[in-house]
């Protein structure tokens, strides 16, 4: 017989009776008794039921992530393809230091392409939990399509930039043409590989190596335009992208030079290649965000671990990862390793695209439709 069944018979068995105050009193107080203990267990069997998975719904006032942390976690990175190399090394490291200090498995789905291309993906439903990016641009874009909530870069250390590099002028074996700074590429005769800026985020920033080689060395922006100018005019074909510039000049042997970042050139360097490169002693900082994508990780309820990854990779363990890929340590103490020290001399004259106005102005300014580089490239065309 069940408990409802003996309540209910129980309950019939008291109305029959001939019963004085004092018993009524006392069934009742008996009914009631069992009443409660028959909720109490009907709670208990319902949460049993439930098995061992953590079910938001069976805890109203518990937050997603604080449930989701209780199993294992799976999180999405989205990032740019030359991070690849660094990332494979850095995300073992963090599954097992979690395991170790929470008893949680991480699994990690890895994305990686064109900065331009990711944050299309994103903005058009690709659930990532985390973005590391080419330039703040890109991840102010998420953020502008209610994806990333503002304030995004105070939330991490140094200002969500968690990558950088410089850029590079390649050259061809030997360096024939004599190419070692930025001014020797408007010289006549030379021939230039670069992406276009309308569409490579890569190619932004040689822009900016250029236009600021001339602002950062005491020349006014007439300067700038004029120096752009006779570089671009030394340009036979803008490729739609970093990687397309890099098989123009190698797979098919056009230019005397080409602008690239310092990693790239690294990497292939490790890959058995061996470049022929300068690193112009005025040079641009290639800055590359970090963001969580909180609508996202609010959704898979993933926003501790994802938090703690992106912590991570701002320890002096993942900042070596990153330099032995290429890529310039953002932290002080690593950058001063004698490895990464010689690996990396320091810049002379470095500027950012801070000092340049940050990249909302510098988009308005030069890459929207009608700005300076369109302008540039109408003068080149007369």
């Amino acid at each position: 017989m069940s408990l409802w069944q003996r309540l209910t018979q129980r309950l019939r068995w008291s109305q029959q009776q001939p019963v004085g105050k004092t018993q009524l009193l006392t069934s009742l107080k008996s009914f009631v008794s069992l009443f409660l203990l028959g909720i109490t267990l009907s709670v208990a069997v319902a949460s049993c039921g439930t098995g061992g998975t953590n079910n938001p719904a069976a805890s109203p006032g518990a937050s997603p992530s604080a449930t989701a942390n209780k199993g294992n976690v799976e999180l999405t990175l989205v990032s740019f393809a030359v991070t690849k190399a660094a990332h494979e090394a850095i995300i073992p490291k963090f599954i097992a230091q979690w395991q170790k200090e929470h008893g949680q498995t991480v699994t990690f789905n890895q994305s990686y392409g064109g900065s331009g291309s990711q944050t299309r993906a994103v903005i058009d439903g690709l659930e990532a939990d985390i973005v590391h990016l080419a330039l703040a641009l890109d991840t102010a874009k998420i953020e502008k399509a209610g994806l990333i909530e503002p304030g995004w870069e105070k939330e991490v250390p140094n200002e969500g930039i968690v990558s950088k590099s410089v850029a590079a002028i390649v050259t061809r074996d030997g360096n024939p043409k004599g190419i070692k700074n930025w001014e020797d590429l408007a010289k006549d005769g030379v021939k230039l590989i670069t992406a276009d800026p309308k569409t490579s985020g890569v190619a932004r920033w040689n822009f900016l190596a250029l236009w600021g080689s001339v602002i950062k060395t005491g020349g006014d922006e007439t300067k700038a335009l004029d120096f752009t100018t006779k570089v671009y005019k030394n340009v036979p074909i803008l490729t739609k992208d970093a990687r397309e510039a890099t098989d123009v000049f190698f797979k098919q042997g056009q230019g005397d030079a080409l602008i690239n970042y310092e990693n790239e050139i690294i990497l292939a360097g490790q890959k058995g290649e061996k470049p022929t490169y300068t690193i112009p002693e005025v040079n641009v900082s290639i800055d590359n965000p970090i963001a969580i994508v909180d609508k996202n990780v609010t959704k898979h309820g993933t926003k501790e671990v994802a938090e703690a990854f992106v912590k991570f990779l701002y320890t002096p363990e993942a900042q070596r990862e990153f330099a032995k890929a290429g890529f310039r340590p953002v932290d002080a103490t690593v950058a001063a390793e004698p490895e990464f020290a010689q690996k990396y001399p320091p810049i002379k004259t470095l500027f950012t695209a801070q000092d340049l106005g940050g990249w909302g102005e510098i988009q308005k300014k030069f890459f929207d439709d009608g700005a300076v580089f369109d302008k540039i490239q109408g003068s080149i065309k007369q």
